[in-house]
C-alpha cells in the first residue's frame, strides 16, 4: 500500500480520455501527430472563442478568456520558478502512431489528459476536436471524423454524437500509483525506465545529453510539485524523498528532433530531446511511488506536445 502522506501528495485530479477518429481521404501526415492534434487544437478554440482579434496582451477579457484557461491554465500557488506565459500545465496530449501514410477510412487514436481544473472544459476539447476534424490537420489538411472518445475503463463518453456525462470519471494521481505497484507486487521488477517520447531536460544549466539519475528524479519531483501548486496542494513531504538516488548500470540513447509549425511565431521550429532506456540497479518503494506518478504526468519541457513520457518496467 502506498505510504498515506504520499497518497495525500498525490491528489492531484485528472481525466484521461480516449479518441479514436477516422480519415476521410487519404492522407500523409507527420511523424509527429501531436504538434500536429495541439495545434489545430488550439486554433479551433481561437476560432471559436476569442473575441479580441488574438491581441492578448491587450485584451480586457483575459481574466475571462475559456482559451487561456483550457490552454494555459493558472496555478492556484504559482511557483517561483515558473516564468510568466510559461503556464501550460492543464492537460498533456499523447499519440504514439508514427505511420505518416493514411487510407480512407483508416483508424488514428490518441490520447488527451486534463488535469485540476481544466477537467471542467471537457465541452470546449470535445468541442475543439470535432472543429478540427472539419478543418483538418497536418500540410494537407486530413479532415478526419471522431468515432469515439473514452475513458480508462473504455465506457464511452461520446457516441454517435451524445455526450455520457455519467462516465466522466474524476480521478486522482495517487489512485493510479496504486493501481501501478499492484502491478509491480505481480511482477519482478526490473528497475528499468523505457522513454516513449522525447525527454527535453535541463540540469545543472544544460540540456542532457543522455539519461542522468540524478535529472530524472528531481525532475519528476519538480512537475509533481507543479501539479501540487496547480491544485492548491500544500505539503512538504517529498523534500524527504529519495534518500538513496539508484545507480544507472546502463543505458541507450538517441537525440531526436521534432518539426512544428508555430502560428504564434509565424514559423517552423524543432524541439529536441532524447529517446531510449536505461537500466538501474533498482529503485525503493517511495522512489518508485513517485516514478509513477511521472508516468501519468510526463517529465521535462514541451509536455503539452506529448514530450516526457516514460514506462517503468
Amino acid at each position: 500500500m502506498i505510504n498515506d502522506r504520499l497518497y495525500q501528495a498525490l491528489q492531484i485530479r485528472y481525466v484521461k480520455l480516449h479518441f479514436k477518429i477516422m480519415f476521410l481521404d487519404d492522407e500523409i501526415l507527420p511523424v509527429n501527430k501531436v504538434s500536429a492534434l495541439r495545434g489545430g487544437m488550439g486554433e479551433m478554440l481561437l476560432r471559436a472563442n476569442c473575441i479580441r482579434d488574438r491581441q492578448c496582451s491587450v485584451c480586457d477579457f483575459e481574466e475571462e478568456c475559456v482559451v487561456r484557461r483550457t490552454m494555459y491554465s493558472k496555478f492556484k500557488q504559482k511557483p517561483d520558478y515558473v516564468k510568466e506565459g510559461g503556464e501550460s500545465i492543464g492537460y498533456v496530449l499523447e499519440c504514439e502512431n508514427y505511420h505518416t501514410h493514411f487510407a480512407k477510412g483508416d483508424l488514428l487514436e490518441f490520447q488527451l489528459l486534463l488535469f485540476g481544473s481544466t477537467i471542467v472544459y471537457l465541452n470546449l476539447f470535445l468541442q475543439a476536436f470535432y472543429a478540427l476534424g472539419l478543418q483538418g490537420i497536418g500540410a494537407g489538411n486530413a479532415k478526419f471524423q471522431v468515432l469515439s472518445v473514452t475513458n480508462t475503463k473504455k465506457k464511452e463518453l461520446l457516441s454517435g454524437g451524445s455526450i455520457y456525462m455519467q462516465n466522466y470519471i474524476v480521478q486522482h494521481v495517487g489512485d493510479y500509483v496504486c493501481y501501478r505497484l499492484e502491478q509491480f507486487r505481480r511482477k519482478k521488477a526490473e528497475g528499468r525506465m523505457i522513454f516513449k517520447t522525447p525527454l527535453t531536460l535541463k540540469y545543472r544549466g544544460e540540456f542532457l545529453q543522455e539519461f542522468e539519475m540524478n535529472a530524472l528524479t528531481e525532475s519528476v519531483k519538480r512537475r509533481i510539485s507543479m501539479m501540487q501548486c496547480y491544485e492548491g496542494i500544500q505539503t512538504d513531504f517529498l523534500d524527504e524523498i529519495p534518500a538513496r538516488v539508484p545507480k544507472i548500470l546502463c543505458q541507450e540513447h538517441r537525440f531526436v528532433k521534432v518539426k512544428r509549425y508555430s502560428s504564434r511565431q509565424g514559423d517552423f521550429m524543432f524541439l529536441k530531446g532524447i529517446e531510449g532506456s536505461i537500466q538501474t540497479d533498482g529503485f525503493s518503494e517511495e522512489l518508485l511511488c513517485i516514478l509513477l506518478a511521472g508516468e501519468l504526468i510526463h517529465i521535462g519541457k514541451n509536455t503539452s506536445f506529448g514530450f516526457g513520457r516514460y514506462q517503468v518496467r
